[in-house]
């Protein structure tokens, strides 16, 4: 049997811009991606801490070291600028490995730089 888990999340991220006008999507710096293991156009959820909303949608690359967090299309009516999001990136699991799993998690700064924790 296969388990749902969290592969990783993006803590604390702030939403720089959003696009009405795009068809769809959260465009993630991509130091940012890869520090979470975050894959172009792989499906996340996204959690608004701000609002309280949740949707899922699929992420395009940002500038390297940019600090972008944009929604787009759909997406930007669930967030402002300045919002706080998490970003969480799925896979499924082995149960028996499930047991031990840990995700990976990429805690934010006000800039949308990672810190440690």
């Amino acid at each position: 049997m296969f388990r749902i888990m969290a592969k990783s999340k993006i803590q604390l991220a702030k939403v720089t811009g959003k696009n009405l006008n795009y068809l769809g999507s959260i465009k993630i710096d991509r130091k940012l991606m890869d520090l979470a293991d975050i894959y172009p156009y792989e499906i996340v959820l996204v959690v608004n801490k701000t609002t309280g909303a949740r949707f899922e949608t699929y992420v395009l690359v940002g500038k390297k070291n940019s600090g972008c967090i944009e929604l787009n299309g759909g997406a930007a009516r669930l967030g402002e600028v300045g919002d706080e999001l998490i970003i969480i990136s799925n896979e499924f699991v082995e149960e028996e490995r499930a047991k031990k799993y840990k995700p990976k998690i990429v805690f934010l700064d006000e800039k949308n730089r990672p810190v440690k924790k």
